[in-house]
């Protein structure tokens, strides 16, 4: 889902689902001509009538919604290639916003699309595509479709096993059919081509991302030489006459069994070709088991481009009740969310688009308001400041979502802490207390004892003389 820039920086940009109840609308006829991808596979031209639907009139923290209503007008898409376990188609639109801000929402839809499906069946196209944006200030914006729509569709996972005698596959001459084979020998479906013609080769072209090939264990058999698309294959060549550690095998006719692989493809088509290697020994082709794993993203291959082939107008938004001064601060540098890969209008005013391969909004950011009152040293504050943005990229998907936290924080110490007494503070020393002046009483008491026991000790001393003498 897109985030369409209609706030302040610093504030937070968020994406809600609700949408408001009984709000006026407005409709749009669009019409869009498709080309490429599934667009060249059905029967010709294929043309899309859609019907984009924008609330005329909006309060502020109102999600302005966009909504898009998708019909066939002419031919339709069609399935790229024979898909046993369907698919799914995407649907990605542009929505440009003009006006008071600047950005672009991103209706996107999906459905599935049930297998198996033959070449050039007609595709189901999602009802309808939605995205939305918050709103967090009143003005007027005006809202158009963008230039082109993106139609991609993406193959599921899938095993094929393709039977020998599939008129798909190519043969050489020398090749035998075999039906009706023993149950015990295991063969898919109970039959398979074999020769014993040097060089004799069989071909099948698929599309997918591995091949497998599948044939007897059989000790008549001699080596086959393997090659995708004219190259040799990894390995090159497999003797199911042989282990693993090259001995010879006990094996006879022993059928169904998965002789080489190779996965890891890029999801195209490829070919790949059998040569039986010596003359007068066994080839063998029972089938090829196509693989096609989980895809990341849809084939570019399969991407039908859809451009606006009408003048639709556009709409205009009223946006009222809101405060366009906001009186908390933000930060001196506004922060603005973007995202990479997708397909983004160049003027979104205008309407036009760049063909990139996945949706991304470019939001523009605001400038953001002085603050109204700077913090007092004293006064302890930490300002934290979030702007988010909620993103969906490419096909729906999960939702990316990153946070830019921008702080803060007074210089100035939160409480000042200064000792008594301490230097150049002017403040008196503190008081000596009432323990340290009983240890000085103390002391002194002791002195003057000691003092008075010599003068008593002299006395004595002298009166001893006295009666000597």
């Amino acid at each position: 889902m897109a985030a369409l820039a209609l706030g302040l920086a610093g504030t937070a940009m968020v994406v809600t689902p609700s949408s408001t109840a009984g709000a006026a609308t407005a409709t749009l006829v669009v019409d869009y001509a498709c080309s490429g991808g599934i667009a060249g596979t059905g029967p010709g031209t294929v043309n899309l009538r859609t019907r984009l639907t924008v609330p005329t009139t909006l309060n502020v923290g109102d999600p302005l919604n966009v909504e898009w209503k998708l019909n066939y007008k002419d031919g339709t898409l069609g399935s790229p290639a024979y898909m046993p376990n369907g698919g799914r188609i995407d649907v990605i639109g542009r929505a440009n916003i003009s006006g008071s801000w600047v950005g672009q929402l991103q209706p996107t839809g999906t459905v599935e699309q049930p297998g198996p499906i033959d070449k050039g069946v007609p595709l189901k196209l999602p009802v309808g595509i939605s995205d939305f944006g918050h709103t967090d200030r009143a003005g007027t914006v005006t809202v158009r479709p963008g230039q082109t729509l993106f139609v991609d569709f993406r193959p599921s996972a899938s095993e094929v096993m393709v039977n020998d005698d599939d008129p798909a596959i190519s043969y050489s001459d020398g090749w035998e059919d075999h039906e009706g084979l023993p149950s015990e020998d295991h063969d898919h479906q109970l039959d398979l081509h074999s020769t014993t013609v040097k060089d004799a080769w069989a071909s099948y072209t698929f599309t997918g991302t591995g091949i497998e090939y599948v044939a007897q264990k059989d000790r008549d058999a001699g080596p086959i030489d393997i090659a995708i698309d004219g190259q040799p294959a990894a390995p090159p060549r497999v003797d199911p006459s042989r282990n693993a550690d090259g001995t010879l095998v006990n094996d006879a006719h022993r059928g169904g069994q998965t002789l080489w692989k190779f996965h890891g493809l890029k999801y195209e088509q490829h070919t790949i070709t059998i040569k039986n290697v010596q003359d007068a020994k066994l080839g063998q082709l029972d089938a090829f088991r196509v693989i096609t794993r989980d895809l990341v993203n849809a084939p570019k291959d399969y991407r039908a481009e859809c451009t606006l082939v009408n003048a639709p107008g556009a709409i205009q938004v009223e946006i009222g009740g809101g405060d366009d001064n906001p009186a908390s601060p933000s930060p001196d540098t506004s922060a603005s969310p973007s995202a990479s890969a997708s397909p983004t209008d160049e003027n979104p005013g205008g309407g036009g688009d760049s063909p990139s391969p996945s949706p991304s909004p470019s939001p523009s950011p605001s400038p953001s308001p002085s603050p109204s009152a700077s913090p007092s040293p004293a006064a302890a504050q930490t300002q934290n400041y979030i702007v988010t943005a909620v993103v969906t990229q490419g096909s729906p998907s999960p939702t990316a979502t990153r946070t830019v936290t921008l702080t803060a924080t007074p210089s100035v110490a939160q409480v000042a802490i200064t000792p008594q007494g301490g230097a150049q503070t002017g403040e008196a020393p503190e008081r000596v207390s009432s323990s340290a002046m009983l240890l000085i009483g103390s002391g002194g008491a002791l002195l003057m004892i000691g003092m008075l026991s010599g003068v008593a000790m002299l006395r004595r001393r002298a009166a001893h003389s006295g009666e000597r003498g």
